[in-house]
């Protein structure tokens, strides 16, 4: 249903039944982690001329994973990170 590496690809699938007897599969809801609580690679400053995507690849290999920026950041909006130049935004250990 997602790719390996997606945020909602470790989640359970679950199948819900219509009263027509359609089965639909879905993922159970994603709770974000705190932030505070992940464990830390690196602190970044965010510079003028950066990009999420940017410093998720140079930091965690893949600028898809900037989902797990976000939840070390405790957002749910990308842009929230970049919105300051001179912002530091904290790195996560990478997800296996």
């Amino acid at each position: 249903m997602f790719d390996h590496n997606s945020r909602y690809s470790n989640l359970e699938t679950a199948q819900y039944t219509t009263e027509e007897g359609r089965k639909i599969a879905y993922k159970r809801r994603r709770f974000l982690p705190q932030g505070r609580a992940m464990p830390l690679l690196q602190e970044v400053m965010f510079v003028e001329g950066d990009r999420l995507d940017l410093i998720t690849y140079k930091t965690l290999g893949d600028s898809e994973q900037f989902w797990q920026v976000c939840d070390a950041n405790n957002t749910m909006n990308p842009t929230e990170l970049t919105s300051e130049i001179g912002r530091t935004i904290r790195i996560p250990m990478p997800e296996v």
